[in-house]
């Protein structure tokens, strides 16, 4: 697959607004790997491709390093994190471990009611709704998660946690959004969401590290499943288009 393009007038558009649209037509490439993990690329390479200045290029750029989908070399250009499953793994076990002592915290007494209730309450507002008032857009929901995931962590009071967490997030943000991009997680998140806020609620700390564990678990699944289904698909297609063209080549060599 190639790398989407932007029309040549975009580059007369406010910086901030070129940025923005660089930043948004970088991550889709990423997330439907038309950029594939482990690709390297200068900013002098996405400019001419988009048709734009360096500029809105390099601010998009640190904005997707900034979420671990690339990262930088000094004076070597750029790459795509590349994809390390054994690594995600793990991070997703540090998750869980994180996440379950911070359910534990939060449904005990150390945790006063009305500072728990509260959180439910707040976190409610947004996951506590009928089917036709949930959001579609994978992507939105994939950050809601993120910050609902945040907000348990956050409540068990803990600023060292929060530190190691918010790394750990970071690290796993483009497996975590990649269910919600490809995989059928939406309806599923509300859901389980709910259950677990409560279980919160009711101070039930067995139920809700069960059903945390669980959540955590699946979201491990699904993305490791989707991740390796999207790059095989790719690399089937890439094959054929090369095979494509070293046919061609070798009639127009000896036609």
């Amino acid at each position: 697959m190639k790398p989407s393009s932007l029309p040549a007038e975009l580059d007369t558009r406010p910086t901030g607004k070129l940025t923005d649209t660089v930043y948004d037509s970088l991550r889709d490439d990423i997330y439907a790997f038309r950029m594939l993990p482990g690709d390297r690329f200068a900013e002098n390479d996405i400019a001419e491709r988009l048709q734009v200045s360096r500029t809105p290029v390099r601010e998009a750029l640190m904005r997707l390093q900034s979420e671990g989908l690339v990262r930088g070399y000094f004076r070597n250009g750029w790459e795509v994190v590349p994809i390390d499953l054994a690594r995600f793994a793990w991070l997703y076990e540090l998750r869980a471990m994180i996440e379950l002592h911070a359910i534990g915290k939060l449904c005990s007494s150390r945790v006063p009611d009305a500072s728990r209730l509260s959180l439910v309450r707040e976190l409610g507002r947004f996951w506590r709704v009928g089917p036709s008032r949930r959001l579609r857009d994978g992507l939105r929901v994939a950050a809601r998660d993120e910050q609902f995931h945040w907000a348990l962590v956050h409540a068990a009071g803990n600023p060292e946690t929060d530190a190691v967490y918010g790394q750990v997030t970071q690290q796993l943000r483009i497996m975590r959004r990649l269910d919600f991009a490809y995989g059928d997680c939406i309806g599923d998140t509300y859901d389980e969401h709910v259950a677990i806020l409560d279980a919160v609620r009711q101070s039930d700390a067995a139920l809700a590290a069960r059903l945390v564990a669980r959540h955590i678990e699946d979201s491990h699944a699904a993305v490791e499943r989707i991740t390796i289904e999207r790059l095989e698909q790719v690399r089937a297609a890439t094959s054929v288009v090369q095979a494509g063209a070293s046919a061609q080549s070798r009639r127009k060599r000896f036609g």
